[in-house]
């Protein structure tokens, strides 16, 4: 290992990756507590087009893979304006493109809106686009609103009953290993690219699938992922109360499986660093009222800082901002590096993941610029390796 990295101990006590959750855990670099990832929505600021949230998604990215970030997902939402990540798949095949280590993944995929088989299409696509460095990462909820939710799915019924979830998943893993048994209707379908290309007569296609994580905001997808032995990632930006007690139930619950062996469990949370923390603030006040918007039923695109600044916030209105931007980590390095540093103490998660919900793409890229800096990593990873 080069300078600035080391890796973290397996779920055995031995240093190194996991066979069985290869790429699930990654490098921690320099002093950070433990690996850092980016989740990127791909953010549409007033006055910039998709095109120009989607190109800084690449610059992200590219800045993700040279400074050692570990992974980078996106997630699927529909019918806000301020959000370019509809696409998941779409988008990950060209940060793909783009990257030559970097994890990639959804973060997540919506699975009540899709049917199984499409996502195994998908993702077996991504795998074989980017050989081993795929995650699959889905959620229960809808990511939209029910009428958005209901055009999609094509059918007023929503189906997201307690078990509905966990037949979509079995479904969606049985067509990822082309495993369906004998006599059941799916035996002789086969998501493609995928498993049965190495079995055909004169087949050289790898086995290898995306790494499959549960994703969620409350203890539903904690204990199903804890049963099933799969990792965790916990949506802390978007309802921290619920951050320590999800967590808890997912370790409660974990049954070693063929992917891991212990627990491991990433949190997403909300983070902005900048040079001045007076400008933090102004980005991180934009994403709290394009938020507010969205909560009123408004949806639209992110507004600028001086829009925020100038916005008169009824009493009522400021609460809810106020209590946003708590769970925010701002300001200069140094700052940013206390919050992040004490919310792994707090809620003992393996990973943070990582978004800078900002206004102006360059403040998000220099976001993720700073927190690498004030952790001491590498400038390019590529060249600590060599």
């Amino acid at each position: 290992m080069g300078d600035g990295e080391r890796e973290v101990a397996d779920a055995t006590g031995r240093g190194g990756e996991d066979i069985r959750g290869t790429g699930i855990r990654g490098p921690v670099r320099g002093t950070a507590p433990v690996p850092l990832s980016v989740l990127d929505l791909a953010t549409v600021g007033k006055g910039l087009t998709a095109g120009d949230a989607l190109r800084a998604s690449v610059e992200i990215a590219r800045t993700a893979e040279t400074r050692g970030y570990h992974r980078m997902w996106v997630a699927e939402h529909h019918s806000m304006p301020g959000v370019a990540s509809s696409s998941p798949a779409v988008i990950l095949a060209h940060l793909a493109a783009h990257t030559r280590t970097l994890r990639l993944g959804s973060g997540g995929v919506m699975l009540p809106n899709h049917a199984p088989l499409v996502i195994a299409e998908q993702f077996g696509t991504l795998e074989a686009l980017a050989p081993g460095r795929v995650d699959l990462g889905l959620g229960r909820a809808p990511g939209t609103d029910g009428a958005t939710a209901a055009a999609l799915r094509r059918t007023d019924g929503l189906r997201e009953g307690a078990d509905e979830f966990p037949r979509q998943l079995a479904e969606l893993t049985r067509f990822l290993d082309d495993d369906f048994p004998d006599g059941h209707p799916y035996a002789r379908i086969h998501a493609i690219p995928g498993p049965i290309q190495g079995s055909a007569e004169g087949g050289v296609q790898s086995a290898g699938r995306p790494s499959i994580w549960l994703l969620g905001s409350s203890g539903f997808s904690a204990q199903l992922a804890g049963t099933l032995g799969l990792p965790f990632s916990f949506a802390h930006h978007f309802s921290a109360a619920n951050t320590v007690p999800a967590l808890a139930l997912y370790r409660e619950s974990f049954r070693p499986s063929e992917v891991l062996d212990a627990p491991y469990a990433s949190i997403g949370v909300s983070a902005l660093a900048a040079d001045d923390p007076a400008e933090a603030r102004r980005q991180v006040l934009s994403g709290a009222l394009g938020m507010l918007r969205l909560r009123t039923g408004r949806p639209g695109l992110m507004p600028t800082p001086e829009e925020a600044e100038a916005y008169p916030f009824s009493p009522m209105e400021r609460e809810f901002v106020d209590s946003w931007i708590a769970n925010i980590v701002y300001g200069d390095p140094e700052q940013v590096r206390a919050g992040l540093d004490a919310l792994v103490e707090r809620t003992g998660a393996d990973e943070l993941v990582i978004t800078a919900n900002a206004h102006t793409p360059a403040a998000r890229l220099r976001s993720y610029e700073l927190i690498a800096d004030v952790y001491g990593f590498p400038k390019d990873v590529a060249e600590v390796k060599d």
